[in-house]
């Protein structure tokens, strides 16, 4: 039996967009509707109202693919997600790597949000095949059902790591994140301002955390082992630039007198450790990428990339060399 996911999957549109035309709904262009119709046809359809969901209504459930790694760091993000949901009266269901393609293949849901780094690829791309629209964050990821919401990552690093080198600094460590595009964005960055101001860096102060307060205090206890400190830590996250100052702390090294550090994010704990940032507007993420995946569920929206700016917060934790 041909269904609404399968006219959906050929045609390159949601489910309900498919529902919108095939209920005689006048929110879908007219070309769409076109291409819908022609396919229906020649599918070989049979139209069966029941299919929408059940009694007729529009489905309105979203699921959050959700990584309980970090809580602090998506909290914002999904007051945002929240505060549009309930402003456009759809539900939300929130599930981890785990459990997320039992529930999204489910016939009662509308659209995914997906802001777990870990999830495979063949996972998110095998329920976007199954004609299930998605809204990304931070992740690149070509398919025509998918709409990719990423933060200026290299844009906003390139301008913090220039005003450092500004500062009067030569020496730098970099502390990066598990592998992902935003921790290689960040991390070329870096490594181009250094090498456009003629700043060579030693690859053995290039270390790896996994974006945590733990891998940052890791980091440090290592840094503190060289023969030379090297006058800033570049951290590819706030949370292990968190865990570094404290371990420098522990250890009587002074932050920023005798090394200073910087991280990127924003989360609420930069802001009482005195944290020199990047700053993510993450409840705005979250509001915006609902309101993408609402517009695409109402055929109202597009699938084209989307980039949201970010700026440096500076705090205390960077002490410039000159003035």
């Amino acid at each position: 039996m041909v269904g609404i996911k399968d006219i959906a999957s050929k045609c390159g549109v949601s489910p309900t967009t498919v529902s919108n035309v095939l209920n005689n709904k006048n929110n879908v262009g007219r070309e769409t509707r076109d291409l819908i119709l022609k396919t229906a046809k020649e599918l070989g359809y049979v139209h069966k109202r029941s299919e929408t969901s059940a009694g007729g209504r529009k489905k309105n459930t979203v699921v959050i693919n959700f990584s309980d790694f970090d809580a602090q760091f998506y909290f914002d993000v999904l007051h945002g997600i929240s505060d549009y949901a309930v402003k456009k009266d759809f539900n939300l269901l929130i599930c981890t790597k785990e459990n997320f393609a039992k529930y999204a293949d489910s016939d009662s849901i509308s659209g995914c949000i997906i802001m777990d780094w870990s999830t495979e690829d063949s996972t998110i791309l095998g329920i976007a095949d199954k004609g299930i629209p998605m809204v990304t964050l931070d992740r690149q990821m070509p398919h025509k059902l998918i709409k990719n919401m990423v933060t200026g990552n290299y844009e906003s690093e390139r301008l913090l790591v220039e005003k450092i080198v500004s500062m009067g600094f030569s020496s730098f460590a970099f502390l990066g994140g598990i592998d992902s595009d935003d921790n290689k964005e960040r991390y070329r960055a870096f490594r181009d301002v250094l090498k456009e101001n003629n700043i060579s860096f030693d690859r053995n102060l290039l270390y790896e955390g996994d974006w945590t307060e733990k891998s940052g205090a890791a980091a440090a206890r290592l840094i503190m082992l060289q023969p030379g400190m090297p006058e800033v830590l570049v951290c590819a996250n706030d949370l292990m630039a968190i865990g570094a100052i404290r371990k420098f702390q522990e250890n009587g090294i002074r932050v920023p007198d005798d090394i200073s550090v910087c991280g990127f994010d924003d989360v609420i704990m930069s802001r009482y450790v005195g944290l020199t940032t990047v700053s993510v507007p993450n409840y705005e993420r979250g509001f915006l990428a609902m309101q993408a995946l609402a517009d695409i569920i109402d055929g109202t929206g597009d699938f084209e990339n989307f980039k949201i700016g970010a700026r440096v917060k500076w705090r205390k934790s960077i002490k410039p060399l000159k003035e």
